[in-house]
């Protein structure tokens, strides 16, 4: 029988090694993403089982941390209303990232103004140069912030917490904002400029309305990060300065207090809610493309 008949169908001698070849690689394909699949798998429960293990926790009906808890009850987000010094530490956590977000907003937005659609090279030296706290370990930031303000003789305050956040915080808002400016289209100011319109007039009514999701979704960013933020924070803060991430450490480092797991909780579930609104409003993920 010719070999070009297999099992009574005509087959074309020459597509059998292409129909191997294909199979092959199908099946490199398809064990390329399998291994990815299974590593993204263990990522994303490595990522979220401590979440989930605080959450659980937090509702523990015991006195201490322990998993599994061995009942549940919401005493301890009770507890809460009853912690003046944990509302007192969330309250200035929020003033702190407030007001430093609001000031690296305004410094963000001056700097991309300048820098984004510049090719020079003092340009792109000056924005490496702001950009440096995102690749900088905390911990360094805030020594070398301590020894600034020691050596320029400023006592610690409230403001050298505002100073500090400020230094860490002002990169996240230049990145979105930066990436907005590069996405808008230059024709719109060239025309605005050509009838006559003045810089601070081109500013507000079109560059800013076309940048506001990207400064946005970079200021919810630094917020996030500055309220969360220990390093810096346990550098620069003095003894009325107490932060809710220092003062959950401080709680727990002394004896285990459940109550630094329900104040997680409210914490994770806050962020859920403004992480779902920021992207309806601002398109966080699409700016962190």
């Amino acid at each position: 029988m010719p070999d070009a008949f297999v099992s009574g169908a005509p087959v074309c001698p020459a597509t059998a090694p292409r129909a191997a070849e294909s199979l092959a690689g199908a099946f490199e394909r398809r064990s390329f993403w399998a291994v990815f699949g299974v590593l993204g798998v263990c990522a994303g429960v490595l990522l979220l089982a401590p979440t989930v293990v605080v959450l659980i926790t937090s509702f523990t009906s015991g006195f201490s941390l322990k998993f599994p808890p061995p009942g549940y009850s919401v005493r301890w987000y009770q507890a809460l209303w009853d912690s003046p010094e944990l509302i007192d530490a969330g309250v200035l956590s929020l003033k702190l990232a407030a007001v430093a977000t609001g000031i690296s907003a305004v410094l963000a937005v001056a700097a991309a103004l300048a820098l984004a659609r510049r090719r020079e090279g003092w340009a792109r030296a000056a924005e490496a140069v702001l950009l440096s706290p995102l690749m900088l370990p905390a911990l360094a930031i805030g020594l070398s912030l301590l020894m600034l303000f020691n050596i320029a003789g400023t006592g610690l305050s409230f403001w050298t917490l505002v100073l500090g956040h400020i230094a860490i915080t002002t990169p996240y808002i230049l990145r979105t904002t930066s990436a907005s400016l590069l996405q808008m289209d230059g024709v719109l100011l060239e025309s605005a400029h050509s009838l006559g319109a003045s810089p601070l007039y081109v500013f507000r009514t079109i560059t800013l309305p076309l940048i506001a999701r990207g400064v946005l979704a970079g200021a919810f960013i630094g917020f996030m990060y500055s309220f969360d933020n220990v390093a810096v924070s346990l550098f620069l803060s003095d003894a009325r300065s107490e932060v809710l991430p220092i003062r959950m450490w401080h709680i727990i480092e002394s004896n285990l207090d459940v109550r630094a797991a329900a104040v997680s909780g409210v914490l994770i579930a806050a962020t859920l809610v403004l992480m779902i609104v920021m992207e309806r409003v601002a398109g966080i993920t699409r700016h962190m493309r």
